[in-house]
């Protein structure tokens, strides 16, 4: 069980700059150390564990205590007045409307107020509060998941007459859930002046599952007199509910329910929300939506100017438990190595708290492995209030589609291991698998700087200019416009790329561009899915773009680094074979030293090869330049790896690697303009091969003879 958990407030920082810790412990104290990762796997066959204590002030015990997570999305709007009278109204798209008692709209403490709410029979109802006890007037109708109504309950404090009302907008012959009920009170509720919320009662609890359009009150049962009407289609990619009435009682969005989602009056004409905001205005709220966990800082670090460039993180130990929280630091202005890494940070946020090892489905039989449960496995299964990762859906089954670095994400640790299993074999995994290149670079002396590809987000090509070469890490797979866009101007004005990865530049995503450390995934069309967005919720709301994968935006990764990706498999890692383009002269420096019939990687500490878990391939179709090299091309991998569903279009028999050929991983050169050029690997388990025999083999030998060659600034030819 792990009993201290934390996070910090930035990933990213360079000397002088300020990074704060946060952390839970349930013991009286904690040490902490910042250390320099050098390798973070324990797999004993491997270089083992590497770390370096470095001397910091923020080195020492600290005070242990209990820091909890409240999860769940809703709005609060403060400065709402005490209603005597008053109706209220919205239209709901319940998801788990038998899940328990739900707040819609509510102005409720223990002693006075309203709300409209879902209650245990899944019906609209109207709970109001005076006299020292609560009434509860319902429907009495339970409503359909998944579908729309018109839902809201009037009240006269002259008469006490109350009516409370759910109208289908589609109604179902044989489904009774059209009611509305009429009752008089024995009593005057108590005026609540307390903020209004939407999706939760006050705390929050009772969170509500499902999509929330068009809320209005009024301070009148006739619903003449308007006190508030908010629009969720109005800047949506803001945490604003924004209040269109004259009184401007805008709220907070709290957790980031998920915006641009398709309203009431969604037609199916448009599926762009730009085009008609109006038919997009609903919020759909989660009970297990989290953005930032909210922890105090227990303790931060200055980065001094000795701090050279690196991966590095906060080791904490308390009473035999251990937690790391890692974060990268940049070299000071003007001190640039000439080689920059760019860990794939994005994609540790996309599988972040993911739920795979239990939750996963038929991974077993899919991936022809024994799924091994890690202790983050075990603790997340039971703490879904940490939030999952964009693999997991919600609790109320629909895919969540934001995730959050301002949380603990367990999996992105050292030591977080995954054996395949029955062979004893690795299967590292984004973070982890990064410090196998990292642990390499140091190896063999090469001086570089470490950077996030948050950061590159944020700066674009000025933060890759300064560097005769850019390295990527394994599995870069979740990828910014503004990513994307850095590095092929990069390539183009002459910079050189080495992509040592696969499954790379796949999915677009987008930042927010107010709050740090959140990211959009919107799953559309086609590709490896674990969930898939509803028709009409295919456009980030961060940035407006066009989401999915970026083949579908014409940007096939063939045309960014020659290879995209083509299968995925996840028993064993198999090797390449040279081509007859590796014999070229133009790429004889590649292959210095590597006998023309030697096997590429077979052997490594990911499934036992180079070529492994997912791969991609190069194809003219698909962009890869006319001038590439198609250097190697792997071969024999069991029937477990499948091609991705965008690389066919029927079902049918030869879809795995045994009998389909496109099933492959390939080694890829080509030049770019100014003197540029990119190499690139084409699989997740390369950089397992690299430390092999104490880093003495073809796998590291080929990717030092690319690395050294790249920083040679005289033409290939």
């Amino acid at each position: 069980m792990l009993t201290i958990t934390g996070y910090s407030d930035r990933i990213y920082c360079r000397p002088g700059e300020t990074v704060e810790f946060k952390v839970n412990c349930e013991t009286q104290e904690y040490r902490a150390d910042i250390v320099r990762i050098i390798c973070g796997d324990t797999n004993p066959d491997g270089p083992g564990f590497k770390e370096v204590v470095i001397d910091t002030p923020a080195s020492g015990l600290h005070p242990g205590r209990p820091q909890h997570i409240h999860a769940g999305s809703y709005v609060e709007i403060p400065n709402t007045p005490a209603l005597e009278s008053f109706a209220v109204e919205a239209y709901v798209w319940p998801t788990t409307p038998a899940k328990g008692v739900q707040g819609l709209i509510t102005k409720m403490s223990d002693s006075a107020g309203f709300a409209l709410i879902v209650d245990d029979a899944g019906s609209i109802a109207l709970q109001v509060v005076g006299d020292e006890r609560i009434s509860t007037i319902s429907t009495g109708r339970p409503m359909q998941p998944r579908r729309w109504y018109r839902v809201g309950a009037r009240f006269d404090a002259t008469s006490l007459a109350v009516e409370v009302f759910q109208i289908p907008l589609a109604p179902v012959p044989g489904i009774d859930d059209d009611s509305t009920t009429e009752a008089v009170l024995e009593y005057v509720p108590q005026q609540s002046a307390g903020p209004l919320y939407f999706a939760a009662f006050a705390g929050p609890s009772a969170v509500f599952n499902g999509k929330i359009d068009s809320p209005r009150i009024w301070r009148d049962a006739a619903a003449t007199d308007l006190v508030g009407a908010w629009d969720f289609s109005v800047d949506m990619a803001s945490q604003t509910a924004v209040d269109t009435s004259p009184h401007e009682l805008h709220g907070a969005i709290v957790n980031f329910p998920a915006r641009a989602m398709t309203g009431w009056n969604w037609t199916g004409e448009q599926m762009d929300f730009k085009q008609d905001p109006s038919q997009w205005g609903a919020m759909h709220f989660h009970d297990d939506d989290l953005y930032d966990a909210g922890w105090e800082t227990d303790f931060e670090l200055t980065i001094p100017e000795t701090m050279c460039s690196g991966l590095y993180a906060a080791r904490l130990s308390a009473d035999g438990a251990q937690e790391y929280i890692p974060f990268t630091v940049g070299p000071a202005p003007g001190k640039e190595q000439r080689i920059a890494l760019v860990l794939p940070t994005a994609s540790y946020m996309a599988y972040g708290n993911d739920h795979l090892g239990t939750d996963g489905g038929n991974g077993e039989l899919l991936n022809n492995i024994l799924n091994v449960l890690t202790p983050p496995d075990l603790f997340l299964n039971e703490h879904w209030e940490y939030g999952g990762s964009l693999y997991d859906e919600h609790s109320d089954g629909s895919g969540i589609c934001y995730s959050s670095r301002l949380r603990p994400l367990l999996q992105m640790r050292p030591k977080v291991q995954c054996l395949l299993g029955g062979f004893g074999s690795s299967k590292l995994w984004q973070f982890n698998a990064d410090t196998h290149i990292v642990d390499w670079l140091h190896a063999k002396g090469f001086d570089v700087d470490i950077y996030t590809d948050e950061e590159l987000h944020y700066t674009g090509l000025e933060l890759l200019e300064p560097y005769a070469v850019v390295l990527t890490g394994s599995h870069p797979e979740y990828t910014s416009t503004e990513m994307w866009d850095a590095y092929d101007h990069y390539k183009n004005g002459g910079g050189r790329l080495v992509y040592l990865g696969g499954d790379g530049f796949y999915w677009r995503i987008a930042y927010h561009r107010d709050f740090p450390g959140i990211i959009e995934l919107r799953r559309a069309e086609t590709g490896v899915r674990a969930w898939a967005a509803n028709p009409g919720e295919y456009y980030q709301n961060f940035d407006g773009r066009y989401g999915g994968l970026w083949l579908r935006q014409g940007r096939a990764p063939q045309t960014l680094v020659g290879v995209g990706f083509s299968c995925q498999g996840f028993d064993l890692s198999s090797y390449y074979r040279r081509n007859p383009d590796s014999f070229d002269p133009a790429v004889a420096f590649i292959f210095d030293g590597v006998g023309d019939d030697e096997l590429i990687g077979d052997f490594g500490l990911i499934g036992g090869g180079a070529a492994g878990l997912e791969l991609d391939r190069a194809g003219a179709e698909l962009g890869t330049p006319p001038n590439a090299f198609i250097l190697a091309s792997s071969e024999r991998h069991t029937n477990a790896y499948y091609l991705v569903p965008e690389e066919f279009l029927e079902t049918g028999p030869a879809l795995g690697a045994d009998e389909n050929p496109n099933a492959r991983a390939d080694l890829v050169f080509f030049e770019t303009p100014e003197g540029g050029a990119v190499f690139s690997v084409g699989s997740i388990a390369w950089a397992g091969s690299l430390p092999w025999n104490n880093y003495d083999n073809n796998v590291s030998r080929i990717t030092e003879n690319v690395l050294q060659r790249f920083l040679d600034p005289s033409p290939f030819r």
